[in-house]
């Protein structure tokens, strides 16, 4: 399970680098249909920064795995942050990605949690919050001394 956990992480972070360097090259207008309206004065400025948080945030998810958990949880945080941007698009009717009718606009909210959720299964983020710790040598020590 545990290979299929670091799989899927690693294709998370791919997804992700390659959707941020769509921010910066040849997806950055359909990128920027999804910007709030309260927002639209500086979609190109939230598109490309958003496009380089998602390279950095992919590219962490593929290198550090000794910080995945870490990653998972701002990966997750990332992806509940830019929601406001898949409401908009569906609530003003904004035509990008293929995405052209009320229906399929109103049907890709719903990928968006799963987006969280796989961040969070595939660093074991979510397992980790779940888990207790479990004391060292080191702790048993500490209580000696101090306890």
């Amino acid at each position: 399970m545990e290979s299929i956990r670091k799989v899927a992480q690693v294709a998370l972070g791919l997804a992700l680098t390659y959707a941020g360097i769509g921010h910066l090259t040849t997806s950055r207008q359909e990128f920027q249909a999804q910007v709030p309206t309260l927002l639209k004065d500086y979609a190109d400025f939230v598109v490309v920064t958003s496009g380089v948080v998602e390279i950095v945030l992919g590219l962490c998810l593929i290198g550090l795995w000794g910080y995945r958990v870490q990653v998972g949880w701002v990966v997750a945080a990332f992806f509940v942050a830019i929601f406001p941007g898949n409401i908009s698009q569906y609530l003003n009717g904004v035509d990008a990605f293929g995405l052209d009718s009320d229906t399929s606009r109103l049907v890709r909210l719903f990928f968006q949690p799963l987006l969280v959720v796989w961040a969070l299964w595939s660093t074991g983020a979510w397992r980790a919050r779940t888990a207790k710790p479990v004391a060292g040598p080191d702790d048993l020590e500490q209580d000696t001394i101090y306890g």
